[in-house]
Order: C-alpha cells, then sequence, then structure tokens
C-alpha cells in the first residue's frame, strides 16, 4: 500500500473517529438534560419564558409559512393531477401532504431558524462572558436552569405549532381552491376530513416533538460548548441550526419510516 493511500486511510479513520465521538457526546449530552425532566428544582419562569419564545413568537413565521404552502401545493396537485384527468384529488393530497410531511417539517425548520440559533447565541454569550461559572459558583447547574427549561418547552410547543401548521396549511389550499380553481367548499372539507385518518395526526404531532427537541438540544449543546470570544459565538451559533436542520431531516425519514412502512 503506497504512503498516500495510507495517508487517506488514516484522515477517513480520523473522520469517523471524530464523528462517533461528537454522536456519543451528543447522546450522553442529551440522556443528561432528559434526567433532570423530573428531578427539582423546578425554574418555572425559565420554563415559561422559554415557552413563550419557542411557542408564541414562533406563530407568525410557522403559520404564514404554512399558508403560502398549502397555497403553492394545492396549485402544484391541481396542475399535475389535470394532465391524469384527476384534479379532483387537490383536497385529499393536500391535507396527507401538510399533516404527515410539510407541516412538521416547515416547522421544525423554521424553529431551526429562529429558535436554535437564538437559543446558541444566547448561551455562547453567557459563557464567554462567564455568566455560566458565575451560576456555578452560585451553586445552580447550568443543565437544570439553562437546558432543561427550553429543551422540555421544544417538546411541548412542537406539537402545538405542528398542529397550527397543519390547519393553516390545508386552509390556504381550501382558499386557493375554492376562491381560483372552483372546488365546492363543502365538499374539498368533506373530503379532507374523510381521508385524513387518526396515524397521520398522531404521526404529525410525533414528529413536532421530536422535531421541536431536537432543534432546542442543538442550540443549548451548542452554546455551552463554544468557544471563546466572538468567533466562538458565531461559529456555534452556525453549527448549531446546520446540526439542528441535517438532525431534524433525518429524524422525519426515520419517523415517516416507523409510522408508514409496514
Amino acid at each position: 500500500m503506497s504512503a498516500q493511500m495510507i495517508l487517506i486511510v488514516r484522515a477517513l479513520g480520523r473522520l469517523c473517529i471524530d464523528a462517533i465521538s461528537a454522536l456519543g457526546r451528543l447522546v450522553l449530552f442529551a440522556l443528561a438534560t432528559l434526567s433532570h425532566v423530573f428531578r427539582p428544582p423546578f425554574y418555572l419562569r425559565e420554563f415559561f419564558t422559554a415557552l413563550l419564545n419557542v411557542g408564541y413568537l414562533s406563530l407568525p413565521v410557522v403559520g404564514l409559512t404554512a399558508l403560502f404552502t398549502g397555497a403553492a401545493l394545492a396549485l402544484q396537485i391541481y396542475s399535475g393531477g389535470s394532465r391524469f384527468n384527476a384534479p379532483e384529488v387537490v383536497p385529499q393530497i393536500v391535507a396527507i401532504g401538510m399533516v404527515r410531511e410539510l407541516g412538521p417539517v416547515l416547522v421544525g425548520l423554521m424553529i431551526a431558524a429562529r429558535v436554535t440559533s437564538s437559543i446558541a447565541a444566547e448561551m455562547a454569550t453567557m459563557k464567554v462572558t462567564e455568566q455560566i461559572d458565575a451560576l456555578v459558583t452560585l451553586s445552580t447547574a447550568p443543565m437544570k436552569y439553562l437546558v432543561m427549561p427550553r429543551v422540555l418547552a421544544g417538546l411541548m410547543a412542537g406539537p402545538v405549532l405542528v398542529a397550527v401548521a397543519d390547519s393553516i396549511g390545508i386552509f390556504g389550499g381550501f382558499i386557493v381552491a375554492t376562491q381560483t380553481l372552483g372546488f365546492n367548499p363543502a365538499t374539498y372539507i368533506l373530503n379532507t376530513m374523510n381521508f385524513l385518518t387518526s396515524a397521520d395526526i398522531l404521526s404529525s404531532m410525533a414528529k413536532g416533538m421530536a422535531f421541536g427537541f431536537i432543534a432546542t438540544l442543538m442550540g443549548c449543546y451548542y452554546g455551552l460548548n463554544s468557544g471563546r470570544g466572538a468567533q466562538g459565538v458565531g461559529a456555534a451559533t452556525k453549527a448549531s441550526v446546520q446540526a439542528a436542520a441535517v438532525l431534524i431531516l433525518a429524524a422525519n425519514f426515520l419517523l415517516t419510516a416507523v409510522f408508514f412502512t409496514a
């Protein structure tokens, strides 16, 4: 084996070891976070502040994104269905597309863009300015005070945001279909309600919970493990959003396989 080939194999091995080590640290961080959920003390003020930030303040961007996505989806499905003489499938496909896939994924990515970056920047700044060290000095566990309330808020707000996104997305498709494409409103609503099943709604809520957990966990993890200085804060913010987006899409695939592959 040539020296160049040895260098390539060595580099690939180092890359794999680094990736496995990073995954292991992330899993241990997640387990440590979950271990604090049922153990006192409970910082309710921090939790409700995080819930306001993750849930309520995310509603405008989630609602607008879902509305325009549902409207565009209705137009695309009508255009594609017309090629096969089946334009009447618009309500069914809009409903299943929003509830099973687009609603949860859009919510996850919007939370990653808005909340993950905010949490990572906030915690990285706290680390740079030694506020986290001050918490430890005051016998306050950063995992308990900073991480657990935010992750718990993501777990609780995720399904609610997904439910809102699903409803608004279907409503956007309804508006376009009835006002532009000539669908009967009552028939459209009836077809939507008859086509969706409890499994579709359950999978959507489960994805929302998982994506909210991933988005907030990534913000906390990269924020607490950021480098020093302004450059470290920027790097942590960028890495947290990238990791959250990739993990959300990967988790979406896995959850879809679990729920809809028999």
